[in-house]
C-alpha cells in the first residue's frame, strides 16, 4: 500500500531542556507524571502534567529506561544493571547486574509487558555491530531473549500481549514475535515486521488501544504509525530532526510525548534544528494506553 504523508498535528514544546540524547519515555497515570532520560549526561526528568513543572535529577550512573513499582519505587535500567529508586530521596539501590563481564555495554530501550516482566536492553557503547541483546525480567529472574543486535530499540506490544515488537536500529528493520500473554515470554521467533527506506532510523516506540505500533523516526523529523500487519499508515511532523522515544499521557492518553536528542549534531546542525533536544507533546488523534507497572517478585 502506498505510504502516507506527513501530518502535521497541534505541537506543544513540554520541556524546552535541550537533551543531549532524550530517550526511555514512561508515564505513571497513578500521579500524572511523565519520565525521561538525557542518557549522556547522566540525568532523569520528571514532568508533572497538571501544573506544567518539569525537575531534573542527577544520577551516579547512565540510566536510559524506566518501570514503575509502586507509588513510591521506580526500577531503572542503567549502563550497569537494574536499579530500584525511591521517588521521595531518589536513593539508589542495586537489584539485579546485566552483562558485569562486559563493560564496553551500556542498557538502551526497554518497556513493560502488560504481564508485568520487564524487557530491556544492552547496546555497546559505540554501537558496536551486534553487541547488544534483549533480556526479560520475569519473576525476578533475568533472561536473555535475543542476542547479537546492534542497537536494540523499538520494545512494546500488542495490547492483549500475545505480540511482542523490537527493531534493531543499524538494520532498521522493526521485527515481531509471538509471546505468551500470562508471561511476556517469546513463543515462537522473530520475524521482520516492517523495513525502514525512509529518512531516518527507526527509535523507541510505543502501541496504542487501537494495536498501532507508533515509533518514532531517528534522524526522520517524525513519528510513525504501524499496523500489527506492518502498514505504515500515518507520519505525524516532530519539531526536531533526532525524536528518539515516544509514549502516550494524560488523562485520557491522548497525547503523545516524544523525547528528541542533538548528540552527533554539529554547531551548525543544530542551529538549522530549532527543536533539537526538546520533548514535545503531540496531539496524535488516537488514545494510548497506560504504561503497566513491573512485578518485582516471584508471586
Amino acid at each position: 500500500m502506498a505510504e502516507p504523508g506527513i501530518e502535521i498535528v497541534p505541537t506543544t514544546t513540554l520541556s524546552g531542556h535541550r537533551c543531549h540524547l532524550g530517550e526511555g519515555a514512561n508515564y505513571d497515570a497513578a500521579s500524572n507524571t511523565a519520565w525521561w532520560f538525557d542518557i549522556v549526561e547522566r540525568q532523569l526528568f520528571e514532568a508533572h502534567l497538571g501544573t506544567g513543572a518539569v525537575e531534573c535529577h542527577g544520577l551516579p550512573v547512565m540510566g536510559s529506561a524506566l518501570a514503575i513499582i509502586d507509588d513510591r519505587h521506580q526500577l531503572i535500567v542503567t549502563e550497569d544493571g537494574l536499579y530500584i529508586r525511591d521517588i521521595g530521596d531518589g536513593r539508589l539501590t542495586p537489584h539485579v547486574v546485566i552483562e558485569a563481564d562486559n563493560p564496553a555495554n551500556r542498557s538502551n530501550d526497554a518497556r513493560v509487558h502488560p504481564s508485568g516482566t520487564l524487557w530491556t536492553s544492552t547496546m555497546g557503547r559505540n554501537a558496536e555491530p551486534g553487541g547488544g541483546a534483549i533480556y526479560a525480567l520475569h519473576k525476578g529472574e533475568l533472561t536473555r531473549l535475543f542476542a547479537g543486535i546492534s542497537i536494540p530499540n523499538a520494545i512494546c506490544f500488542s495490547p492483549d500481549g500475545t505480540t511482542g515488537y523490537f527493531a534493531d536500529s543499524r538494520e532498521n528493520i522493526l521485527c515481531r514475535v509471538g509471546l505468551d500473554s500470562a508471561t511476556g515470554l517469546p513463543t515462537s521467533t522473530a520475524s521482520s515486521l516492517y523495513v525502514n527506506r525512509s529518512k531516518g532510523v527507526l527509535d523507541g516506540a510505543v502501541v496504542d488501544t487501537d494495536g498501532l505500533i507508533w515509533c518514532a523516526r531517528w534522524g526522520g523529523d517524525c513519528v510513525d504509525a504501524y499496523t500489527a500487519e506492518g502498514d505504515r499508515v500515518r507520519t505525524l511532523r516532530v519539531p526536531a530532526q533526532q525524536p528518539s522515544c515516544p509514549v502516550f499521557v494524560g488523562a485520557d492518553f491522548r497525547l503523545l510525548l516524544v523525547t528528541s536528542a542533538w548528540q552527533g549534531m554539529d554547531a551548525a546542525a543544530r542551529a538549522a534544528d530549532p527543536g533539537h533536544g526538546h520533548t514535545f507533546l503531540l496531539a496524535a488523534g488516537t488514545q494510548g494506553r497506560p504504561e503497566p507497572r513491573v512485578k518485582m517478585g516471584a508471586g
